[in-house]
């Protein structure tokens, strides 16, 4: 198990408030982490793995893994459908 650093908190509670009608992504995530958006979202994938970002921030968490699992669940229906 990671132990949780600072950093990864701060994108968790970053996730956690974000909202689509904030704007695009992109920009806030350079601004405020220095890191490309496609980096960003690769720690993301990583973080809502981890049992220590579950305890931190279970609503986030969850949430995250939902959309992760829905869009794995549309893939499979988009290439069963192919």
């Amino acid at each position: 198990m990671a132990e949780l650093t600072d950093e990864h908190r701060a994108v968790l509670d970053f996730e956690g408030t974000w909202s689509k009608s904030m704007g695009p992504k992109g920009p806030a995530v350079r601004q405020q982490f220095d890191r490309s958006l496609l980096e960003h979202e690769q720690l993301v994938a990583w973080l809502i793995r981890q049992p220590e970002a579950l305890a931190h921030a279970p609503a986030t968490v969850r949430r995250l893994r939902r959309q992760r699992d829905r869009r794995i669940a549309q893939r499979r229906i988009d290439r069963e459908a192919s």
